[in-house]
């Protein structure tokens, strides 16, 4: 039950986490991938600084690695390797129910001869929404697509009020990419992981996510 997490900081994959140690998983790592300065987490835009700090209140180590798009599934997979020499025999993922990213999963798992394990996979994207908060997990919104929300939606604390701000069309989960969350507290968390906003940044996003996002400032 020895397993890695692949880690966005967010709050699919804390419920993911969740599940996976009530399920009897040794977490031994998280891996949180960055781009190619190191400064922002390729999937919600999080600096090192808070990962770190959100790795240390859930007191599971945090491997941080950084790649461009081109190079990605490449670091990627190298890290996981790395993990099987170590023991490691499960990679947990927080996907909901997109299948070419359980595709993409698995794949890479397989040439570092681990096991995939995907503990949200399809069940209703409101129901998890619900669940995470029932549980008592609290959520910073960092990150949205300035194509579908605006940037007033950036930096909301992740709650019933924002849910039921957000045009019909989004949803609840953003699974599609309209918004990304920051996890800092809740119930397997020792403390708050300790921020204040500071700022609200447009920025281009490359490939494979065109388009331009607002991203909310932490520090």
């Amino acid at each position: 039950m020895s397993a890695f997490f692949s880690w966005s900081g967010g709050k699919d994959s804390m419920l993911a986490l969740h599940r996976a140690l009530d399920a009897g998983h040794e977490v031994r790592a998280l891996l949180a991938m960055f781009d190619e300065t190191g400064e922002r987490s390729r999937s919600h835009a999080i600096a090192p600084r808070l990962m770190q700090a959100q790795a240390d209140a859930l007191g599971i180590e945090l491997v941080m690695r950084r790649a461009g798009w081109a190079d990605y599934e490449a670091v990627f997979v190298e890290q996981l390797q790395a993990f099987a020499r170590q023991g490691i025999a499960t990679g947990l993922f927080g996907d909901i129910d997109l299948q070419p990213h359980r595709d993409w999963e698995e794949g890479v798992c397989a040439r570092a001869g681990l096991r995939a394990e995907l503990p949200l996979w399809h069940e209703p994207r409101r129901a998890l929404v619900d669940e995470l908060l029932a549980l008592g997990y609290r959520a910073r919104v960092v990150c949205v697509d300035a194509r579908v929300l605006d940037a007033s939606f950036c930096g909301r604390t992740f709650d019933a009020a924002f849910l039921a701000d957000l045009p019909p069309a989004v949803d609840a989960c953003g699974e599609n990419g309209e918004f990304h969350t920051f996890v800092y507290d809740g119930p397997r968390f020792a403390h708050a992981v300790a921020h204040r906003l500071a700022a609200v940044h447009e920025i281009e996003a490359g490939s494979p996510a065109p388009g331009r996002f607002f991203v909310q400032e932490l520090r």
